[in-house]
């Protein structure tokens, strides 16, 4: 078991309700080229009610004819029918899922998986510190418009990053300025109150912000150090990193939540094959502290 604590944002690791072994047809009602290999999809259920899901779940996403893959939804939760995934071409699955035209139909089976513990985080007025790598932030973006729900979009937002949970910091590291997902969001939520700090390993001769890895951003930013938690999300090896950086800075270990994936098919815990160590990463996971117990496993050489 997970050396959670008293600390433990998640929910509940037990199945969602609804979450089902056969897909439902969802239409795609809209398509968003984010960057060269990457693509939002708006997607609607054919028919039933509407899905119900917390930040940082995820769906098994079914290209017809292809194949499955797991893929987090991208929009906060309470948006009606409509669920945004965020997706990568990489591969046959990913490729086929980013060509769907508007009124293509895909197969949705979720949600599935422990979410980030956005309520209980608002409500404990803790300071917070995002932390995303890459496509990392498209599973982070549910919660930080959670957070940052009610604040005033104005300039300079309600000052010092304070948002519903106290302050908030949104910590982005993409390759390349032309790798920069949810552009307008970032801004936003700067509008908002938020800390947002953006850095590319190579930039261009336009850049004028950070360079370098996004790990080395969590020294410009404040946090109260008995209390604050942190959501990370991206490469395991920037995790591992941005972990330890926190860790340095005197956040707990059990308040760091990390956002795994492993070879997941099945989304219920059946059939093993995102196991990590005594952990099923679609049932225990994606969402978990970075306690002793993660932190080994992490730092385990695989063989």
């Amino acid at each position: 078991m997970v050396d959670a604590g008293p600390a433990t944002l998640t929910s509940s690791s037990a199945v969602w309700p609804g979450a089902s072994f056969v897909p439902s047809l969802y239409r795609v009602s809209q398509r968003r080229r984010m960057t060269e290999d990457v693509v939002t999809l708006t997607v609607e259920p054919l028919e039933g009610p509407p899905m119900a899901f917390r930040a940082g779940q995820f769906n098994m996403l079914t290209a017809l004819g292809v194949g499955e893959v797991p893929v987090s939804m991208s929009n906060p939760p309470g948006a009606e029918s409509a669920l945004d995934h965020t997706i990568r071409d990489v591969g046959p699955v990913t490729h086929a899922l980013c060509e769907l035209p508007v009124g293509g139909l895909l197969g949705v089976r979720g949600p599935f998986g422990t979410d980030w513990g956005v309520e209980k985080l608002a409500a404990s007025g803790r300071d917070v510190v995002v932390v995303a790598g890459g496509i990392g932030l498209a599973p982070l973006r549910g919660a930080v418009v959670q957070l940052l729900a009610g604040k005033p979009d104005e300039p300079g937002g309600a000052g010092a990053g304070t948002g519903a949970a106290g302050r908030l910091a949104v910590l982005v590291g993409t390759r390349s300025p032309g790798q920069v997902l949810f552009e307008e969001d970032l801004e936003r939520w700067q509008r908002q109150g938020a800390q947002v700090e953006l850095s590319v390993d190579v930039a261009e001769s336009a850049w004028n912000g950070h360079v370098g890895v996004v790990t080395a951003l969590v020294t410009l930013v404040r946090f109260d150090l008995d209390e604050a938690a942190a959501l990370v999300c991206g490469p395991e090896i920037m995790i591992r990193f941005a972990a330890r950086k926190l860790i340095d800075r005197g956040m707990a270990a059990e308040r760091i939540h990390v956002s795994l994936e492993r070879n997941m098919q099945c989304g219920i815990g059946l059939c093993g094959h995102c196991q990590l160590g005594p952990l099923l990463l679609c049932r225990d996971g994606p969402v978990l502290p970075y306690g002793r117990t993660v932190a080994a496993l992490m730092a385990e050489k695989e063989r």
